[in-house]
């Protein structure tokens, strides 16, 4: 089965991230059947669809978009006994994955990509109660997926290397933007830097170098607005000048490698914690969830298209 022949999918887990990535595959002109057992699950699901629709419109549909595209059952068996990729978004805990993925691979199609969404479990973990683990794959996204276009694609020690061929070339197909992972680590690769950045914020917090605010203004108006542009190794070409990333690690790495000693681990206490709550309740303003969350992708999608442009261009 090569990329272009998947074309039915089913999304297991219909919570924040299942729903962003049915949203996302439906405008991509994609049959798509979703499963989750809590209630209300189908309703909060087509919810969510309706409310994204517009900014998967703002950035082009695919031909044959539609949510008319999109079938819900409460059934497992069901919802997988078709599909050509399962995107599966369960819980995070490593005894449920083990089942589920066992479950998963004895009702799918035995040549169906099973992709996890999981944000930190390993592959192997998960794969290891199934009898063909060798499809079994990490199809991690940036949440929200149907906005964000990177996807973590890694397998696990029984994955096949044509397992992770085809997820990657799969993801590029629709418009992802995939990077290949090559070993397993716990949280992957993403959201390890982002802990490791929180870490270092959390604890010149905790230091009072500096508010909640203004630690979020020192990131989104500093290095995140380059880091949207470009990441940091070829930032940092540019900043050796003329002599590029070799001037760089010559003479400028080891004023910060110097830096390293002083990074810290905050201790994480309920007081401290209480205090970084109130900083963002007093950072958001009284605007809600909802309101800040739509900012957000607004403003991701304009980057987004600045960024579609640039690449064009070249």
């Amino acid at each position: 089965m090569s990329e272009n022949s998947i074309t039915r999918i089913a999304i297991i887990g219909t919570g924040v991230i299942g729903a962003s990535w049915a949203a996302y595959y439906l405008a991509r002109g994609l049959d798509v059947v979703a499963t989750d057992p809590a209630p209300g699950a189908e309703a909060n699901l087509r919810r969510f669809i309706d409310q994204a629709w517009s900014a998967l419109v703002a950035q082009g549909l695919s031909p044959g978009a539609s949510v008319d595209r999109l079938k819900f059952t409460p059934d497992l068996k069901r919802a997988v006994s078709e599909a050509q990729l399962i995107q599966e978004n369960g819980p995070e805990r490593p005894d449920f994955k083990v089942k589920l993925f066992a479950d998963i691979d004895a009702a799918s199609l035995p040549d169906a990509i099973i992709a996890s969404s999981s944000s930190g479990i390993t592959v192997s973990v998960m794969q290891s109660g199934c009898k063909r683990p060798e499809r079994v794959v990490l199809g991690h996204p940036f949440n929200p997926p149907h906005l964000m276009p990177l996807v973590e694609v890694v397998g696990g020690t029984k994955t096949s290397p044509e397992t992770v061929e085809r997820t990657i070339a799969f993801y590029r197909s629709i418009g992802k933007k995939p990077i290949r992972l090559n070993k397993e680590m716990p949280g992957h690769v993403a959201n390890r830097l982002q802990a490791a950045l929180y870490r270092e914020i959390l604890y010149l917090i905790e230091q009072k170098v500096l508010d909640v605010s203004d630690a979020d203004d020192a990131v989104s108006w500093g290095p995140g607005l380059r880091w949207g542009v470009m990441g940091p190794s070829l930032l940092f070409h540019l900043g050796g000048g003329a002599g590029g990333i070799k001037h760089f690690m010559e003479h400028l790495m080891p004023a910060m490698q110097a830096w390293w000693h002083s990074l810290g681990t905050p201790s994480i206490t309920p007081e401290f914690t209480s205090s970084v709550i109130d900083g963002v309740a007093k950072e958001t303003g009284g605007n809600s969830v909802e309101q800040l969350e739509k900012t957000r992708d607004d403003m991701l999608l304009e980057l987004l298209a600045i960024r579609r442009n640039a690449e064009g261009a070249r």
